[in-house]
C-alpha cells in the first residue's frame, strides 16, 4: 500500500457544536462504509505486536481543518473536524478523509475565496491558479481539481465543504471516481464557476482584492479580541500585524505602493506592544482601501 496523503471533505452547518456530536452526526457527513473496493478502516495491526486491532474507524476534534492554513478566523464559533479513511488493495492507493464542520458564523462569508486559496500559485501573492489546476466536471458537478503529484478534488455543497485527496508522486494510480462520485452524490457541489472563468484575468483580479479585502477584515476581528478576552494583546497584535503586512504586500505588486515604510512601521510598534499604532494603521488601511478599491491593478 503506498504511503497515504490526507483526503478532505469539511462540513459547515449552523450552531451545532463538538460536544453535542454523535454517532449519528458523523454519518450524515462521513460514508462509514466501503466503497467498492476502498475498504472502509475498522482494523489496524498494532505497530508493535503486528496484531489486528478494532478502531473506531473515524477521529472527531476541534478547529478549522484544511481551511486553518489560510487564516481562517475561528475564535468567535466552534469548528470541528471528523477523520476517516479508505484503502484500496485493488488499486493499491489510501486516501485519508477529513470533514470540518463550521458554525454557520461571519466567517463563512470567506467560505469559498478559502477553498479556492489552496488551488492559486504556490506563492501568497500569486495571481493565477496554480500549475495543473482547473474546474473539472463530473456528473455535472463543478469541483476545484489539481492533477499532479498529489491529486486533489474540492467543492461546496451550499456550506459543504470537500476536498479528497491523494498521492501519485510515487506513480501512476488509477482515479478513484467511486469515492468522488459517492461523495457528490452525499454532497452535490453548489459552485457555479466555470473553467474558463477560473483561468480568466477578470477573476485573478476579484480574487487578489476579496484577499485584500479579507486581510483587513481579519484585522478587525482579531482586535475585538482584546475586548472578548479570547486571545491575549500580545496574540492579537502579532496577528493583526501579520494580516497587516500581507495587506501591503498585496497593495505594493498591485497597485505600486512601495511597502517598506509601513512595514517597518508595523514591526516598531508591534515591538513596543503600541496597539494603538497598529490599530491607527489599520484605519488608514481601510480608508485607502475604499478610496482604490475599485481601480484596475496590472496582473503579472
Amino acid at each position: 500500500m503506498e504511503k497515504k496523503t490526507i483526503a478532505t471533505i469539511c462540513v459547515s452547518l449552523s450552531c451545532l457544536f463538538f460536544s453535542s456530536f454523535g454517532h449519528a452526526e458523523v454519518q450524515d457527513y462521513l460514508l462509514l462504509q466501503d466503497i467498492e473496493s476502498y475498504k472502509f478502516i475498522t482494523q489496524r495491526r498494532h505497530q508493535l505486536t503486528k496484531k489486528l486491532i478494532t478502531v473506531q474507524g473515524y477521529t472527531e476534534r476541534g478547529g478549522p481543518g484544511i481551511l486553518g492554513a489560510t487564516g481562517h478566523f475561528s475564535l468567535d464559533h466552534q469548528d470541528t473536524t471528523y477523520e476517516t479513511d479508505y484503502e484500496s488493495e485493488v488499486t493499491d492507493l489510501g486516501m485519508d478523509i477529513q470533514v470540518t464542520q463550521h458554525a454557520g458564523s461571519d466567517s463563512d462569508q470567506w467560505f469559498l475565496h478559502e477553498v479556492e486559496r489552496g488551488f492559486r500559485g504556490p506563492d501568497v501573492l500569486d495571481a493565477a491558479p496554480a500549475e495543473h489546476t482547473s474546474i473539472r466536471t463530473i456528473n455535472g458537478n463543478k469541483i476545484f481539481f489539481h492533477g499532479a503529484g498529489i491529486i486533489g478534488y474540492r467543492w461546496l455543497s451550499n456550506n459543504v465543504f470537500v476536498n479528497i485527496q491523494y498521492s501519485v508522486l510515487s506513480g501512476d494510480k488509477p482515479e478513484p471516481l467511486e469515492v468522488i462520485q459517492a461523495y457528490l452524490a452525499k454532497h452535490p457541489s453548489t459552485i457555479t464557476l466555470s473553467n474558463a472563468e477560473f483561468q480568466s484575468n477578470a477573476h485573478d483580479e476579484q480574487w487578489i482584492k476579496d484577499e485584500m479585502a479579507r486581510r483587513l477584515w481579519l484585522s478587525d476581528r482579531w482586535f475585538l479580541q482584546i475586548q472578548t478576552g479570547k486571545a491575549t494583546q500580545d496574540e492579537v497584535l502579532r496577528e493583526t500585524a501579520d494580516h497587516l503586512r500581507t495587506f501591503l504586500d498585496y497593495r505594493e505588486k498591485y497597485f505600486g505602493v512601495d511597502a517598506f515604510d509601513e512595514k517597518e512601521a508595523l514591526s516598531e510598534f508591534l515591538f513596543s506592544k503600541n496597539g494603538t499604532g497598529i490599530k491607527n494603521k489599520l484605519t488608514e488601511y481601510k480608508a485607502w482601501w475604499e478610496v482604490n478599491k475599485n481601480k484596475a491593478i496590472v496582473l503579472e
